[in-house]
């Protein structure tokens, strides 16, 4: 989850709102690549997970990467939460159940992408090893309950913890057990902006087909593939989902305003204090009638720390968040931002994706987000299945990156990046029916072996 900001300069109107998005527009020559991923931290010994607490706890691992890195560090209060570049180029953060996050540096292509990668684990393994931790790239955590998992100090969770049970059935295994792979992603207008959004929510549900790794939940096979994408189906609606509204005439930054406009909040943060406004709407605090802080008006980092609480399948700040895919094993990582950068980087690609999906109604795309959950590439639709698109959109990224011709110092491009997707389209199985076909023939329907299969 991202840094929360501190802007003071005060919202007189919704223009500015809508001027700070579009400020993220720039030309294709700056076009970047930043991925996020997080991972479970657990004790080697028994696989039970890291407290945030004690001299082989989640902060002694965030003070010897602050040791290696030289980062500044994050707090809050007095509680060490997270690293940050001191250029801003990149964090480390702790989400609600240590889920253990980097936020990558934008950077220009996958090739970097790698190396940013194996440097950050190498880094944290020399920090890990000692103290008898390691980490698991799944979606969901394979043997925790919520009561077993440990919870870090900071206070935004603390808000959000309190909130979520009155919105959602769901919302608090989110925040404790499921991780993530993103990539974020540049437009270069208000058009290009539109037209990459409804390609990415449309294809969304691809994705979250492709890299479904979230099986197990208590020890035992949980009966869906991705796990983390069911448990948003039934986390806070009003900030989540497929926003149907993308597809309207009229799309663009005003109308993404309007929507977080009326997506409720979380908290206001006020020097290093977090206030409990969950559930008030940014309206009122922007006309400074907010019951919790009467006569507080907004500010430029209200904006955009409530932004950063909207979920959708794709989020818009000044770029574009791609949220819909279980974490994986580091070939997986990879592959999440070379499979959209291929599709939306490249204007033939993108043409021709949005040509693919122009005429699927919301009614569709959503029948096909509820059903990849359970059913990943063999989800249906119109009369084939979910396999099929991935393998039309994987077509694509490919073409796009080939054109990109952003080559590595051996030569290759950064089609090589798309091989494991390739390997799960062409046998139409996601890495959750590897898992589950390895617990069911080889593991003796015993859960440890993920630990060690699945460590990355």
């Amino acid at each position: 989850m991202a840094r929360d900001v501190s802007d003071t300069t005060p919202i007189e109107s919704r223009d500015q709102l809508v001027a700070w998005i579009a400020k993220g527009c720039k030309p294709r020559s700056e076009y970047r690549i930043g991925t996020e991923h997080e991972k479970f931290p657990f004790y080697r010994a028994d696989h039970a997970p890291v407290p945030y607490a004690g001299e082989r706890g989640i902060r002694a691992l965030l003070a010897g990467m602050q040791g290696s890195l030289g980062w500044e560090p994050i707090l809050d209060g007095d509680k060490l939460i997270g690293l940050a570049d001191g250029a801003g180029l990149g964090a480390i953060s702790l989400e609600p159940g240590g889920q253990f996050e980097l936020s990558g540096a934008p950077l220009e292509t996958v090739h970097d992408t790698e190396l940013e990668l194996k440097d950050h684990l190498d880094r944290l393994h020399v920090v890990a090893r000692p103290i008898g931790v390691a980490f698991l790239g799944l979606g969901h955590s394979p043997t925790w309950t919520r009561a077993q998992t440990p919870i870090m100090p900071k206070q935004r969770y603390d808000i959000m913890r309190a909130y979520m049970p009155t919105v959602g059935g769901r919302g608090l295994d989110m925040m404790l057990r499921t991780a993530t792979v993103q990539v974020n992603l540049d437009f270069s207008s208000e058009a290009d902006m539109v037209k990459k959004l409804r390609v990415s929510i449309a294809l969304q549900p691809v994705a979250t087909a492709l890299f479904a790794n979230s099986p197990f939940s208590e020890g035992r096979p949980n009966g869906y593939l991705s796990m983390r994408s069911e448990i948003w189906r039934d986390t806070d609606n009003q900030r989540s989902g497929m926003v149907p509204f993308v597809f309207e005439d009229g799309m663009g930054f005003e109308r993404y305003v309007d929507y977080a406009l009326d997506v409720p909040m979380y908290f206001v943060k006020r020097d290093d204090t977090y206030h409990n406004v969950a559930g008030a709407s940014f309206r009122d605090l922007l006309a400074g009638k907010l019951e919790a802080l009467p006569g507080e008006r907004a500010t430029m980092s209200d904006w955009v720390n409530h932004i950063g609480t909207l979920f959708p399948e794709v989020r818009l700040k000044r770029y574009l968040e791609m949220r819909g895919a279980d974490c994986g094993l580091p070939a997986h990582i990879l592959a999440l931002p070379a499979f959209w950068v291929g599709l939306l980087y490249d204007e033939t690609s993108l043409d021709a994706a949005y040509e693919l999906v122009k005429d699927w109604t919301a009614s569709e795309r959503q029948a096909m987000r509820d059903a990849v959950p359970k059913l990943a590439l063999c989800a249906p639709f119109r009369g084939g299945i979910v396999n099929d698109l991935a393998r039309q959109a994987l077509d694509l990224s490919r073409a796009g990156l080939k054109q990109r011709a952003r080559r590595d110092h051996h030569s290759f491009d950064e089609t090589r990046y798309l091989a494991p997707l390739e390997s799960f389209v062409e046998r139409k199985r996601s890495s959750a029916e590897v898992w589950l076909e390895a617990y069911h023939k080889q593991w003796g329907e015993k859960i440890d072996p993920i630990f060690t299969e699945a460590e990355i």
